[in-house]
């Protein structure tokens, strides 16, 4: 185990929910708490994007790349800030690039439970394994532009996949 990921565990649970639930940044960063699960917390923050989807896609092609735009550069402020707080880059718990990586996987897919389920599956495969180039960015790109960058790409390989899938179903 690298120094970097002994860093990552070893935060104190409590440090971990005052940074995640005591400031709205904390809040947002940790998906509304799901970062802060023992287990699988990019999952689960995973888990927390797939309601808001339906909004998201709710408001038109336009407004849907909009605001994910929008949200994917108050990601790289956010994943910061907390990485900061944590004194810890990229913390596992930190999850709004995984709910961010999430929408951007499902935007050309449409709203139903086999193509959401699809996309969830194929983007944690993405984003656990971190098959090449997204490893070499993760580990190269700091900063939350590095923390969203990773997860954008492992989106776009999602999206890849699912548009094969689309092209034979």
């Amino acid at each position: 185990m690298s120094s970097t990921e002994k860093d990552k565990i070893d935060i104190d649970r409590a440090v971990l929910k005052k940074v995640a639930l005591t400031s709205p940044s904390g809040l947002l960063a940790f998906g509304f708490g799901m970062g802060l699960s023992p287990v699988a917390p990019g999952t689960m923050g995973t888990l927390i994007a797939i309601p808001f989807t339906f909004a998201l896609k709710s408001l038109g092609n336009p407004g849907f790349w909009i605001v994910l735009i929008l949200l994917f550069l108050l990601g790289i402020g956010l994943c910061e800030r907390v990485s900061h707080r944590l004194g810890v880059h990229d913390h596992g718990g930190i999850v709004w690039d995984e709910m961010v990586g999430y929408w951007l996987s499902v935007a050309f897919v449409p709203l139903q439970w086999r193509w959401l389920l699809a996309a969830f599956l194929l983007f944690r495969f993405f984003d656990i394994f971190k098959p090449w180039p997204i490893r070499q960015l993760d580990q190269r790109i700091n900063g939350g532009f590095g923390i969203m960058l990773d997860d954008v790409v492992a989106a776009i390989f999602t999206m890849i996949c699912l548009a094969i899938l689309q092209s034979v179903f």
